[in-house]
């Protein structure tokens, strides 16, 4: 097997992936807190993490894939103390139980994910059914010395940890003394020893819907303790690899490294990887109306699919927003945009009807090695070596696309397909394949008749589609809902946006 290189958070390099155990790795991602609908940003960086699993995978790895929900102890606005806890908020605005609401958005948390064709991990831990080992973590940091009650609530004592073990501020590389600067700025911070403490069970107020019996009163647990207790009962107290977005470098990481330390003695990970951020129209993401222009540039998944939002000029389909962001490093910012989205659906089409040409050729001639081969094969070699550096998507999806004008030249008769040997045809179908479907996760949504060309099925839909715009001009509702109603039945299914209808083939 060739070597795997990383690019480590915690050492800012890229280091050769050496599991700690080659019969099971051990993957950790931080999930969602389920308190609102999923946003783009974390589709993301769930789908860049799936990629790593599927390629792991690929490499005959057999991995054990844990990504926690977040159901409880989330605080509003990030905080520490002071402040209200997500799902609660979330509960009492809709007046339902805080796990109707975690319900409700698990839901639809994993329906997006399936539309994204995200593979399930392998163990999907919520925090709400992790309290006893979260009791049980807190002891643990206790009984070592790096954690103090007050009140019934629970701190990490970060400046005694930080002075005795030398690693807090490592991933993040911020120093100890800033953040007290930083900390000394928020609110209710009168209950620790030091400002940059941080809580780790938090005492129930008599209005606190989520709490739980403990040792120290009622209370619920810290946000960032529910990752450490998990990832420790999962996949113990050293694994392979933790995920997530560059925004829970720190805190979020940061304490997960204390806590663990703090009550294992260990270095909890060995490789750390953070996902750059998703921006709109060259901005960070905001629902608030840019001054300009009056528009938002935030867009959640749906309104993609559905073409519903100011910035789209029409619908986009989940796989076209798959290959939009295969085409950018994980560790790279991704610039949402009308203009990139429609570049990446001509890229994905073109990339799919290569497959589908490229899967009709055949011949019976074995000729000798020829330097056509040697190209092939080296492109091929590429892509994979691509993936071995860090996982680099853009760099393998570009080698694929340097083959497709080689594809469709044997297709066009341009290139005579007797120029290459049949183990070479057979090699790049099989590559393509494997890249496309097992590696980057895609889904033919093309739908081609397997003649490498999809052009009459596209332009019958126009024609469909042309028919209905018509009867709804004319108001002539009957005939435009039977047009719709019976692709529905033909699992095809029909958006109507501002700018006019589009299809999809569901899956």
């Amino acid at each position: 097997m060739k070597p795997l290189y990383i690019y480590n958070s915690l050492s800012r390099k890229k280091e050769e992936f050496i599991p700690i155990n080659p019969e099971l790795i051990g993957l950790y991602v931080c999930g969602p807190t389920v308190y609102s609908d999923v946003h783009l940003g974390n589709c993301r960086s769930f789908t860049s993490f799936d990629i790593v699993y599927r390629y792991l995978m690929y490499k005959g790895y057999q991995v054990r894939y844990v990504r926690n929900i977040t159901d409880a102890g989330h605080l509003v606005g990030d905080a520490d103390i002071g402040a209200e806890d997500k799902m609660a908020k979330t509960a009492k605005a809709l007046k339902l139980e805080p796990m109707e609401v975690a319900h409700k958005y698990t839901v639809g948390f994993h329906d997006m994910m399936k539309k994204f064709n995200n593979l399930t991990p392998t163990i999907e831990p919520r925090a709400t059914g992790h309290i006893t080992e979260q009791i049980k973590m807190i002891q643990d940091i206790l009984d070592n010395g790096y954690g103090y009650e007050v009140d019934g609530s629970i701190y990490f004592n970060t400046v005694k940890f930080a002075e005795e073990k030398d690693v807090y501020g490592q991933l993040s590389g911020r120093k100890l003394d800033d953040m007290l600067a930083e900390s000394r700025a928020l609110k209710n911070q009168s209950e620790k020893k030091h400002p940059a403490d941080f809580a780790i069970w938090i005492k129930a107020e008599e209005n606190t819907l989520q709490k739980w019996d403990s040792p120290w009163g009622e209370g619920l647990p810290g946000w960032h303790l529910e990752c450490s207790a998990m990832s420790t009962k999962y996949l113990g107290s050293e694994f392979d690899i933790h995920g997530g977005g560059e925004d829970l470098k720190f805190p979020h990481h940061e304490n997960e490294i204390a806590q663990n330390c703090g009550a294992c003695g260990t270095m909890p990970v060995k490789y750390w990887m953070h996902g750059d951020m998703l921006l709109g129209n060259g901005k960070k993401m905001s629902k608030t109306p840019d001054p300009e222009t009056g528009k938002s540039n935030s867009v959640m998944p749906e309104e993609l699919f559905l073409g519903n939002n100011d910035m789209l000029s029409k619908a986009f389909s989940p796989m076209v927003v798959r290959f939009f962001m295969l085409q950018a490093h994980y560790r790279s910012t991704l610039d949402l945009s009308d203009e990139a989205l429609l570049a990446a659906e001509k890229g994905y089409t073109r990339l799919m009807e290569a497959l589908h040409v490229l899967q009709d050729l055949k011949h019976e001639t074995t000729p000798k090695i020829t330097d056509e081969d040697q190209e092939i094969n080296s492109t091929l070699d590429q892509a994979f070596e691509d993936m071995d550096n860090d996982f680099n998507t853009p760099m393998a999806l570009s080698r694929l696309f340097t083959l497709v004008n080689k594809i469709n030249s044997f297709k066009g008769g341009h290139m005579d397909l007797s120029s290459i040997s049949k183990e070479t045809l057979a090699r790049m179908k099989t590559t393509f394949e494997t890249f496309i479907f097992d590696i980057f996760g895609l889904l033919d949504e093309t739908q081609s008749s397997g003649n490498g060309d999809g052009a009459a099925l596209d332009g019958l839909m126009e024609l469909i589609i042309d028919i209905r715009k018509e009867a709804r001009v004319k108001k002539d509702w009957g005939t435009s809902d039977q047009i719709r109603d019976k692709l529905k039945e033909l699992k095809i299914q029909v958006k109507d946006g501002k700018e006019g209808s589009t299809w999809v083939i569901e899956k």
